[in-house]
């Protein structure tokens, strides 16, 4: 079996390992005839994609900096960042075969028996957040001194913001895409006509206390998807350099082996393949790992250059709150 591991110690660039690493699985699946590893290499196909031929970047950043620029008008006092990534190499090769052990666990679980090749594939084109953009926002203390009434005052203004952009990016070419989620609550800040399109991790967190407002667009003009996380600065810390990345990591490893137990090894082919490929990636020491561009001193002292572990940065913007006055209710 091929894994993105047997490519990582050579010294080459994060392009090269994709094609290589594409073409070898593609070439294998070809061989045993294996669509689930065919869909895999179309998916790292996509990556390259955006890495060869991604002029496109370009204007999509400035259309997206449009938003920006309206931000800090009817803004002034927030301080904001927006931030755009392309998904990192092992993020997305870590993502690709979670789907496929999720898809495989929940399908048993449901029906007593493993879904055919076919079924593990058509399930296979939820990929739309390689490319995604995140806003951060801040109230700063010398606008509003009380922490509580901070944090309220900055929900109501990233909900605020979360009304508007749909309706903004739509006049730049993007196309909001229904979420099909819905938050089990009645609460409701978003907007009746901006709800569907949302995902509201705020007002329901996840299990490992992640909070964000996902929403997913169609740029029209590039032709491709893309994912707009909206965050508190608190949300943004919990979740960068907080419990939820730590206990998120602690609670997939626990949830693998507990699947593991339920699905053993030989039953499912796809299954089996996918766990191995994921565990090889959770178990791997980025500092042995020789890539053009990274360097790592361990797994908690990082360089990544070339978007091989944390992804590549394509939209760095900060506003900074601009008037030392406080509030106006």
């Amino acid at each position: 079996m091929i894994t993105l591991n047997d490519y990582l110690y050579d010294g080459n660039t994060v392009l090269k390992i994709l094609i290589q690493y594409a073409s070898d699985l593609k070439a294998e699946a070809l061989r045993s005839h294996n669509t689930i590893d065919l869909a895999h290499s179309n998916f790292l196909m996509q990556i390259i994609e955006l890495l060869e031929h991604n002029d496109f970047l370009s204007s999509q950043s400035q259309r997206i900096k449009g938003y920006y620029l309206y931000m800090t008008k009817k803004y002034p006092f927030l301080a904001f960042t927006f931030k755009g990534r392309i998904k990192s190499l092992i993020r997305a090769e870590e993502k690709f075969n979670g789907y496929i052990l999720e898809f495989i666990y929940n399908y048993y679980k449901e029906k007593g028996r493993y879904p055919s090749e076919s079924e593990i594939k058509n399930n296979l084109n939820c990929f739309r957040d390689l490319i995604a953009y995140r806003i951060v926002i801040s109230l700063p203390l010398c606008h509003v001194s009380d922490k509580e009434r901070a944090e309220a005052e900055e929900l109501k203004y990233l909900y605020d913001i979360a009304n508007t952009l749909p309706g903004f990016l739509e006049e730049h070419g993007f196309t909001p895409e229904m979420s099909g989620y819905t938050d089990g609550t009645d609460i409701y800040d978003l907007s009746e006509n901006v709800r569907p399109y949302y995902r509201d991790y705020i007002r329901q967190p996840r299990v490992s206390g992640y909070q964000s407002l996902h929403i997913t667009f169609y740029d029209n003009l590039a032709r491709c998807y893309t994912e707009v996380q909206l965050r508190t600065k608190t949300m943004d810390d919990f979740a960068e350099i907080g419990e939820a990345d730590h206990s998120g990591y602690e609670k997939r490893q626990e949830e693998s082996r507990s699947r593991r137990d339920i699905i053993p090894a030989g039953e499912c082919k796809a299954y089996d393949e996918a766990y191995e490929r994921l565990k090889k990636l959770q178990e791997l020491d980025l500092s042995a790992v020789k890539v053009n561009m990274f360097k790592a001193l361990n797994n908690q002292l990082i360089n990544d250059g070339c978007g091989l572990f944390r992804g590549r940065q394509i939209l760095p913007y900060e506003h900074l709150s601009r008037f030392q006055n406080d509030l106006i209710d």
